[in-house]
């Protein structure tokens, strides 16, 4: 059986607020997170990102409970503590309507791309970022919110982390993030090749055909977005509908 591929927003909370910007800066307030995820329920999200940017307190907050209502999407907060950030997947409340066929909750590692020369191998970090020099040479992985590079090569240490026993791997390509301008193809298509567990595609979505784009020719099990589905741009009904429409199966 074929499972259906998934669409996911994904909220990045600075002090409480959703924030969202294009590569980790210049952030603006997209609202409050409470809201958007009641939203989002209501538009029938697959799955909900919380992202804590920040995590100063080493804490973050339940979402589920804060927004004080049956929680129907998967719901996988994250966050920083004494340097290390920790991932955690919980299901919401049992309710009517959860879907049938879903796959089994497994450990998520989230992932943030950046280009790279190429540089040495450093022992592993705990939260990861991937970025891609102009000079090419591949893609390293960046910890710290994509501030510090680790010298890791991106599709490399992807292997080794499903290997280790991730479930599942959250990529976001930094110089993709917020640019709306589509989601890093060949990076996604790399590390989908690469391991043998689901990789949920993260970093320039700004149209319904990037998802589609990602979900086909990159063979993701998963589209994360921000921007389009924060600001109204293509609301995720309207995506959903979309994929569906141009042959992806998702649920509807």
């Amino acid at each position: 059986m074929t499972l259906a591929k998934r669409v996911i927003p994904c909220l990045d909370v600075i002090a409480g607020r959703v924030m969202k910007g294009v590569a980790f800066i210049d952030l603006r307030d997209a609202g409050d997170p409470a809201e958007l995820a009641a939203r989002y329920d209501q538009d029938k999200a697959d799955e909900i990102v919380f992202l804590d940017i920040t995590a100063s307190s080493g804490r973050t907050r339940d979402p589920p409970r804060r927004g004080g209502a049956d929680c129907r999407p998967r719901v996988h907060p994250a966050h920083r503590r004494r340097g290390r950030t920790h991932h955690r997947r919980h299901r919401c409340a049992p309710t009517s309507r959860r879907r049938q066929g879903v796959d089994q909750h497994r450990s998520a590692r989230r992932y943030d791309a950046d280009r790279t020369g190429g540089r040495s191998i450093r022992p592993p970090v705990r939260r990861h970022c991937h970025r891609r020099a102009p000079c090419g040479g591949g893609y390293e992985v960046y910890s710290h919110g994509g501030r510090r590079a680790t010298g890791r090569a991106a599709i490399e240490w992807a292997r080794e982390a499903a290997e280790r026993g991730a479930g599942e791997i959250l990529l976001t390509s930094m110089d993709q993030d917020g640019t709306g301008n589509g989601y890093d193809l060949d990076l996604t298509a790399s590390v989908v090749m690469a391991v043998d567990v689901p990789v949920i595609a993260s970093g320039g979505a700004g149209s319904p055909e990037h998802l589609r784009s990602v979900l086909i020719d990159a063979s993701a099990s998963a589209a994360l977005a921000a921007s389009i589905f924060h600001f109204d741009a293509h609301p995720v009904a309207e995506t959903k509908q979309y994929l569906h429409d141009h042959g992806v199966e998702v649920r509807l």
